[in-house]
């Protein structure tokens, strides 16, 4: 049984981990026989959006308390994540991912990964152990494993050109596939970045998924 960390952004689309990436994601390692654990980091969101008007709000939210909702309470603060204790990490995306684990949204190509995040993405790194990273989540990529890193956002032209100039290697890839760069042991795969539905998003994250557990 592979045990898998997966690091979610808090909770919704436009602030936090995009729910339902997150969910498939969880239903697709279940199916595939892994024991998972949830980690988010202890900060407070970027900012705090209406998911019914897209009007950003006058609160502050944590992100670690967000992604209880998604885990349903079984969520770890990011501080007690360890490589060594995993097999594999899973990153989901939504804007949480560029906001709250990064400041991508907000930077771009001068754009840093939270330093929690970091640490932790770094560390399987370090031991080569395969992960994979959905959605927005792959513009990190550049920052946690360094110059060369071959990855996916979809097609999105300006999103992939601040990739490259990050110093990633993008690849263009549709909705239900995935790229794997093998030398860092790394998967990507657009989900939302693409997905018009539920089932396409499924389709790249099921093979993702089931890639990773091979690996």
């Amino acid at each position: 049984m592979k045990n898998v960390a997966v690091i979610l952004a808090g909770c919704g689309v436009y602030d936090g981990a995009e729910l339902h990436e997150s969910v498939l994601t969880l239903l697709a390692l279940a199916k595939g026989g892994a024991k998972v654990q949830c980690f988010a980091p202890d900060i407070e969101q970027a900012h705090v959006v209406n998911h019914l008007t897209g009007e950003e709000q006058e609160q502050s939210r944590n992100v670690l308390v967000e992604s209880a909702r998604v885990a349903r309470g079984e969520v770890r603060p990011l501080s007690e994540l360890h490589a060594d204790d995993f097999d594999a990490l899973v990153v989901p995306g939504g804007f949480g991912a560029a906001k709250n684990l990064s400041d991508f949204a907000f930077n771009g190509t001068d754009s840093v990964v939270e330093s929690s995040v970091l640490a932790a993405t770094q560390s399987f790194a370090k031991l080569n152990k395969p992960a994979a990273y959905l959605c927005i989540a792959p513009a990190m990529l550049p920052n946690i494993y360094g110059k060369g890193i071959k990855l996916t956002i979809g097609n999105d032209p300006d999103t992939a050109a601040a990739i490259v100039a990050m110093g990633g290697e993008h690849i263009n890839c549709c909705v239900d596939q995935f790229v794997y760069d093998p030398k860092h042991n790394v998967l990507s795969t657009p989900a939302y970045m693409l997905a018009e539905n539920i089932a396409q998003a499924a389709d790249g994250i099921d093979k993702t998924i089931e890639k990773l557990l091979s690996l």
